[in-house]
């Protein structure tokens, strides 16, 4: 039987063994498998330490069988039978009941997949599956048992183990035709070769069968070549493509609102501002749409940078579109905006500036009629800055002539929900993603070339800045009492506070709500659950800060009290504000000088950098606690230290992505640990990624771009036409 890449495996495999890897892997062809590459690999006594395990690990280990003890149960009928198995480092027992096992003798290795329980304090598999690795795993032509080299673990499933998609791949790699025969190397010769890469048919046997880690090595080199190229190519080819999309140039007009703008601001820009200003108003002058992402620091004033180019865009005739991810946040700007135009923010009213426009507010919770006067505003093109939450993206949202939009804190919206927005102008429009700490996927898309980035770091002078700190409190409970001291003496200096909490607590509904933590690292299901705002309140009220003025803030309450309370908040009216993280983002009070972030450890690097971000806005120097029942010992209090040892928003990014990695560089995922492309890096290949990059960008600039590489056009017609590549052309 002739076999080809794409020769489905149920051909090759059998019906039953590809039936699960398709439904449980999502692996359908014989190149899915040869790129389902092992995700660790482990040799007789040298694999990791038993007794780094956890309680719900699934896993695979290869262990040699110490003991086999059989015995009848005291409790019920039957036999219970204890295998204790090693690795040289450390120990575990296999259970099985009624003789239900695998033939087991002391001194025989296996491989052993199953779920990690405990029993005694012991960690334990109970009824794992096994398999045993001597004569039945060795070359009926005398070649090295497996086992005796490198041991490849793959990611695996409940059905498909790990050694039978070891197997599976041997079978593969013996095909009929022969090996070199059935790969096609889609890479060029001179790129191999200048280089230094193995062929793809010498990679893949090295990636699943190798004799030494530097087989590894070099087979992981080359085969992130080819994930790497194969993606640049695929942007470059985007991106040329974008250059060719008409759009509507929005040159700067003298006299405007820019202008007035400029005028109206009580401070002075910083270098930082004026620079990324001039840069985005000479993109905003072309009529090819630009897609650029600013990155900056928290309080780094890129809220005024975007604002600034919305102005151009409205002196230019068109619209512009702020999307903000919560009604806190949409309606502060809107404020903010307003205050700062003045009569030029009120076009058509009585006071309004008849050469100004108007600045209008659409979010999902306003009532029917004002609703549809701000989308007949947004429509007829009476309001030249529209801000909104989600209600932006609704269908009956039209605008006039939308040219710019502008994404603020763009995480929290999805690659989809951006699209949505862009698509709602005539032609495409201006759109500029803004963002204060980059979470994992956002750096990966800029690493890997589909974004123009522009970065502020300078913060404006007068700001006292935030010096933070861990507050153990398992370990040093004292430290807490401490903490609350300090809120009381800043509000007694006539400053406020926030307490932030993980969820809301028990009112009319469930707990979880969307703007809850988004998830640290850490965590299992033995912790207790997260602290609320409503009991921490009430604590607070009741013990450490009792008779001060204290209120909560949180997502279920209405649009119209979440307004006034923050707005009570802003005029001091409220000492201490107990919240959710419905302040994370954009919230502006310059009063605020001190944060204490409750279960700290629930929080993601990027999303507590961005919480303390609310306190020292104004002149007074800010104070964040970081209080968690975490030992500092722990990856968790390590991590919390370093959040605390930096305010360099930058290496926060960096340090949020090796804890979370990039995610789904060409899906929706925003982080997690598949990732879209399998072997890349971003935190160790970015070198090679750049090189990937210059060699995509000449191979399409030639006059025949990828026509005299049919192999390599091929692998990026396969990525075009997968579902993931739209995700690509809408980030």
């Amino acid at each position: 039987m002739a076999v080809t890449l794409e020769t489905p495996l149920a051909r090759v495999l059998g019906p039953k063994t590809a039936t699960g890897m398709a439904e449980q892997l999502d692996l359908h062809t014989v190149r899915d498998l040869l790129r389902h590459y092992p995700r660790r690999y482990a040799r007789r006594g040298e694999m990791a330490r038993l007794d780094d395990l956890q309680k719900g690990d699934r896993v695979t280990i290869l262990a040699q069988v110490k003991s086999v003890n059989t015995r009848r149960m005291r409790q019920r009928h039957g036999t219970i039978t204890e295998v204790a198995v090693g690795d040289g480092a450390g120990t575990m027992k296999l259970v099985f009941f009624n003789n239900k096992h695998a033939k087991l003798a002391p001194g025989e290795w296996g491989l052993f997949a199953g779920t990690v329980g405990t029993y005694q304090g012991s960690l334990q598999f109970t009824h794992p599956d096994c398999h045993m690795l001597e004569d039945s795993d060795s070359d009926s032509d005398g070649d090295q048992d497996w086992a005796r080299a490198l041991v490849p673990i793959y990611p695996a499933s409940k059905d498909v183990s790990s050694w039978v998609i070891q197997k599976s791949v041997k079978l593969l790699i013996g095909a009929g035709g022969g090996f070199g025969e059935l790969v096609v190397d889609p890479l060029p010769e001179d790129i191999r070769a200048r280089h230094g890469l193995l062929s793809l048919a010498a990679a893949l046997l090295d990636i699943h069968r190798p004799t030494s880690m530097d087989d590894v090595e070099h087979a992981a080199h080359r085969l992130k070549w080819d994930e790497a190229l194969v993606l640049q190519l695929t942007l470059a080819g985007r991106r040329k493509a974008a250059a060719l999309e008409p759009g509507i140039a929005r040159p700067r007009r003298p006299g405007g609102l820019l202008d007035a703008i400029d005028a109206a601001l009580p401070f002075a820009l910083t270098e930082g501002q004026r620079e990324v200003g001039e840069e985005l108003a000479a993109e905003l002058d072309r009529d090819q749409p630009m897609h650029r992402l600013l990155q900056g620091e928290v309080g780094s004033g890129k809220t005024v940078v975007a604002l600034r180019a919305m102005a151009q865009v409205v002196d230019a005739g068109g619209q512009a579109a702020l999307l903000a991810p919560t009604e806190v946040l949409a309606a502060q700007h809107v404020r903010g905006i307003r205050q700062l135009l003045g009569p030029l923010g009120r076009a058509g009213e009585l006071d309004g500036a008849a050469d100004g426009t108007r600045v209008t507010l659409l979010t999902g919770s306003l009532k029917a009629a004002p609703k549809r006067e701000a989308r007949a505003e947004v429509a007829e093109g009476r309001a030249g800055i529209v801000v909104g939450t989600h209600a932006l993206l609704q269908e009956g949202v039209e605008f006039a002539d939308l040219g710019l939009v502008v994404v603020d804190e763009q995480h929290r919206f999805g690659v989809e929900q951006r699209d949505a927005l862009r698509a709602k102008g005539s032609r495409p429009p201006h759109v500029l993603v803004m963002t204060a700490t980059p979470i994992p996927r956002t750096v990966a898309m800029t690493v890997y070339g589909d974004l123009e980035t522009s970065t502020l770091r300078q913060l404006p002078s007068g700001r006292g800045g935030v010096a933070s700190s861990v507050v153990p409190m398992g370990e040093k409970p004292g430290w807490l009492d401490r903490a609350w001291q300090r809120v009381r003496e800043e509000v007694a200096a006539g400053r406020q506070a926030y307490v932030v909490c993980p969820r809301i607590g028990d009112l009319t509904g469930p707990d979880d709500e969307p703007e809850d933590a988004d998830g640290a690292p850490d965590g299992g299901d033995d912790r207790r659950p997260p602290l609320a705002v409503l009991d921490v309140a009430e604590m607070l009220r009741a013990g450490p800060l009792n008779g001060l003025r204290l209120d909560v803030l949180h997502g279920r309450l209405g649009p119209e009290e979440k307004e006034a309370r923050m707005r009570a908040f802003a005029a001091g009216q409220i000492d201490v504000l107990v919240a959710t993280t419905v302040v994370e983002v954009g919230v502006d009070v310059p009063n605020a000088t001190v944060m204490v972030v409750m279960d700290a450890d629930r929080f993601g690097v990027s999303q507590l950098h961005q919480l303390r971000g609310r306190v020292a806005r104004g002149a007074h120097p800010g104070l964040c606690l970081l209080v968690t029942e975490a030992a500092a010992a722990s990856s968790t209090g390590q991590r919390l230290a370093a959040v605390a040892a930096t305010s360099d928003g930058f290496a926060l990014a960096r340090l949020d992505l090796e804890t979370r990695r990039e995610g789904d560089v060409l899906g929706a995922a925003q982080s997690g640990s598949r990732s879209g492309v399998r072997l890349l890096s971003l935190l160790e290949d970015e070198e090679l990624i750049s090189a990937a990059r210059a060699e995509a960008s000449a191979l399409l600039d030639t006059e025949r771009g990828l026509a005299d590489h049919p192999g390599l056009a091929a692998e990026v017609a396969r990525l075009a036409t997968d579902e993931r590549a739209d995700y690509l052309e809408k980030a």
